[in-house]
This record gives C-alpha cells, sequence and structure tokens, in this order.
C-alpha cells in the first residue's frame, strides 16, 4: 500500500495503483487521471463514469455490454470517449479494487 498525490490530493493506493477508499474520489481527480492519460473529459465521458461508478458501489460486474445497454452511450461512442480499452480506461477513473 502507498500514497499518490492527485488533483492537489493524498490518495491510498494499493500496489497496482489503484484506490484502496473509493470515498477518496472526485470529478477533480477524475481530470487529473485522464489528463495523464491524454483524454480531455467533456460532460459525456463524466456520464460513464458516473454509471460505471454507481454499478461499481452497488456491485454489479462492470461489462461494456452493460455500458451499451445502460442508454448512457453506445459501444461505438464508448470507444471514441475511452480509445483504446474503453473499460479498463474508464473505470480507472472512478473505482477502486477494494471498498
Amino acid at each position: 500500500m502507498g500514497q499518490l498525490t492527485l488533483a492537489g490530493k493524498s490518495i491510498d493506493v494499493n500496489d497496482e495503483g489503484y484506490f484502496t477508499d473509493s470515498s477518496q474520489w472526485d470529478e477533480e481527480i477524475a481530470v487529473e487521471i485522464a489528463r495523464q492519460l491524454n483524454i480531455q473529459l467533456t460532460h459525456d465521458h463524466f456520464s460513464v463514469i458516473h454509471y460505471l461508478r454507481e454499478r461499481f458501489e452497488e456491485g454489479v460486474p462492470l461489462t461494456i455490454r452493460r455500458v451499451s445497454k445502460s442508454g448512457v452511450c453506445d459501444i461505438k461512442t464508448f470507444y471514441q470517449l475511452f480509445p483504446g480499452g474503453p473499460l479498463k480506461i474508464s473505470s480507472i477513473m472512478p473505482l477502486t479494487l477494494k471498498k
């Protein structure tokens, strides 16, 4: 376990760099992570991120198919918003491995 500084905040992370406390997440941190991935977050990005965060908190497994069926965005848009692995990239921004 360690710590990272994101958006001027100290964040608890595990050995792989994932948050260990989901309450430390906020939109400023998501913007900073996205910046490091060369993504500029828009309203559409945040719609997906918030959807994934809500499902994660409910304990629902995250899948690309579930995102496309949600009505938040279709698969093509999901790949455009988060190129190179949309589920992995979009889920890094709002989620933790442990609650």
